[in-house]
């Protein structure tokens, strides 16, 4: 992932022990438009994307040698972490040559793989930066939503275009660390809900006590310290499955971790800062196999909108998150989440009594739970995360765990075991980089606003109407997310409900479909079984 040191030597003079700014290669943020909305509309802002530290070249501050090759230190430059900091310069990127990270208006395109053979770069990491491009924009989405067109039309099987947010310092880490002089504008401080132990710096210093070079991968390793901290995946998927996760975390922000038992690796992975499970979402997972995917009802092949709302307690930005919904915008249709087909698991939004019931019939520890539930996922957002877009391959399980039977040993009709319609041989990083290389995901028309206030389209069932329920025998394992690349029962918010008559023909709304709300142009009545109930001015829904 790192280019060579092919550019002339230049001294950098570094007279303290720092995390290092390098000046072989400009940095320019590629800019990205985005919008925020009332229920008056909605207004463009510029802002721009910035490269993850992990994928930058890492020189010494003298010249142009390698800090790191391939996947070892120079043990010369490196002998310690912070003599490392002080003699290795992080510099700055040229996004679509060597990243092969392209934007354009409010789109941003992330590619597989640039390059070619020992220079090839795979995957990107980027975050949103603020709008004067100088910190990580941060975000608090409770009673918001979260509106973006997605195209993962040209991503196959063990792929994963994921755009999620997570409780970084929106400066980069640089207050709490002096030794970090990049900061924001070079990418730093990055963490998840899955402790990566893979970073090369933390905290503003090297990763490289204890580091131990990939097995299979030529690029990467892991030191003895992980980057532990709140994450909320919006969007995890390729063209084949898809999820949405909470994964909460004790403490929310970066918090390194130094041990198994700290960084839940290996047979300590319930007894970690975080919850690396996560409670998702995947609607082949929760029994309909015919909601998304090239040709169903969400259909992969094309670009569509997703929203996702973040329902609270008492629907203000400071109550607790009661609820997490998703509804879906193609060829001008709403489109409901599709509802669990599974038995013992109702509904098709994630709420407290929804995970406690999926962790039960899966079989699956419930760490969610554990690490402070919906709530705890409400605090990291009221503190502010910070949004990551990325495009990844997964060395550690190929991405089974989101788009095929997984674990591969568990009985496909065991519940939760079948995630998607990919083989269990499928999803080799060597396969897929060789194979597609061209591979890309593209992200674009970012919308922040009040729930209802950021999509329009007429109402459609979608996958609202339930199938016939999956059997309730329990799942042996659950599912892991690689380590290297996130009590109270909910209830309705609603607070009155909503009567209409219905036309002549019963062209009423199905339960668990929009049914009202300012801008809407559907059925304002339910269908039998199920009342129209408001949530707020801008979203009732059939319950």
């Amino acid at each position: 992932m790192f280019q060579s040191a092919t550019l002339a030597a230049l001294s950098l003079g570094a007279g303290v022990y720092a995390q290092q700014i390098g000046t072989l290669t400009a940095e320019t943020h590629p800019k990205l438009s985005t919008s925020k909305c009332t229920s008056s509309g909605c207004t463009t802002q510029q802002q721009t994307v910035v490269l993850d530290a992990n994928w930058r070249w890492l020189h010494s501050t003298s010249g142009a040698t390698n800090c790191y090759s391939g996947n070892t230190w120079d043990t010369t430059l490196c002998p310690d972490a912070t003599t490392c900091a002080s003699n290795c310069a992080l510099d700055g990127a040229d996004y679509s040559g060597t990243y092969g990270i392209q934007s354009s208006g409010n789109a941003l395109t992330l590619k597989l793989v640039t390059g070619s053979g020992s220079t090839a770069n795979v995957g990107s990491r980027v975050y949103l930066m603020d709008t004067a491009d100088k910190g990580y924009q941060e975000f608090n989405l409770l009673n918001q939503e979260f509106a973006v067109d997605v195209d993962v039309s040209n991503l196959p099987c063990g792929l994963n275009g994921a755009l999620y947010f997570v409780s970084m310092d929106a400066d980069g880490g640089q207050a709490k660390n002096p030794s970090n002089k990049a900061g924001a504008k070079y990418g730093t401080g990055y963490c998840d809900s899955q402790c990566p132990q893979d970073l090369k710096f933390i905290n503003g210093k090297a990763n490289n006590v204890g580091w131990t070079p990939s097995s299979n991968s030529a690029n990467s390793g892991a030191g003895k310290t992980g980057a532990c901290c709140s994450e909320m995946d919006i969007w995890e998927a390729n063209s084949i499955s898809a999820a949405y996760t909470p994964h909460p975390c004790d403490p929310i922000d970066l918090a390194a971790c130094t041990t198994d038992a700290e960084c839940g690796a290996g047979d300590s992975r319930y007894s970690g800062f975080c919850d690396k499970d996560g409670c998702d979402f995947n609607s082949y997972r929760m029994g309909n196999t015919s909601f998304l995917g090239p040709g169903k009802i969400v259909d992969t092949k094309s670009k569509f909108t997703l929203v996702t709302q973040f329902v609270t307690s008492d629907n203000t930005a400071t109550g607790d998150l009661v609820e997490i919904r998703r509804l879906y915008v193609q060829g001008g249709k709403v489109i409901q989440n599709s509802v669990s087909n599974v038995a013992g698991i109702s509904g098709n939004s994630i709420t407290e009594d929804f995970c406690t019931a999926q962790k039960s019939v899966f079989g699956d520890t419930n760490s969610f739970a554990q690490k402070g539930g919906l709530k705890a996922m409400g605090e990291a957002f009221k503190a502010g995360m910070v949004l990551v877009l990325s495009i990844w391959d997964d060395y550690a399980v190929n991405m089974l765990w989101l788009d095929a039977p997984y674990p591969t040993d568990a009985p496909t009709t065991n519940p939760g075991v079948a995630r998607g319609t990919c083989a269990t041989d499928s999803g080799k990083p060597a396969d897929v980089e060789k194979n597609t290389p061209g591979a890309s995901v593209t992200f674009s028309n970012i919308k922040t606003g009040p729930i209802g206030s950021t999509y329009s389209g007429s109402s459609s069932g979608g996958g609202s109407s339930p199938a016939p329920p999956v059997s309730s025998s329990k799942s042996a394992t659950s599912a892991t997310k690689p380590t290297t690349s996130a009590t109270k029962p909910a209830s309705s918010t609603s607070t009155k409900a909503v009567t209409s008559t219905p036309p002549a023909g019963g062209n009423c709304a199905a339960k668990w479909a929009q049914c009202g709300g300012q801008g809407f142009t559907g059925p304002t009545c339910c269908q039998s079984g199920s009342t129209c109930k408001v949530s707020n001015a801008y979203y009732s829904q059939c319950l």
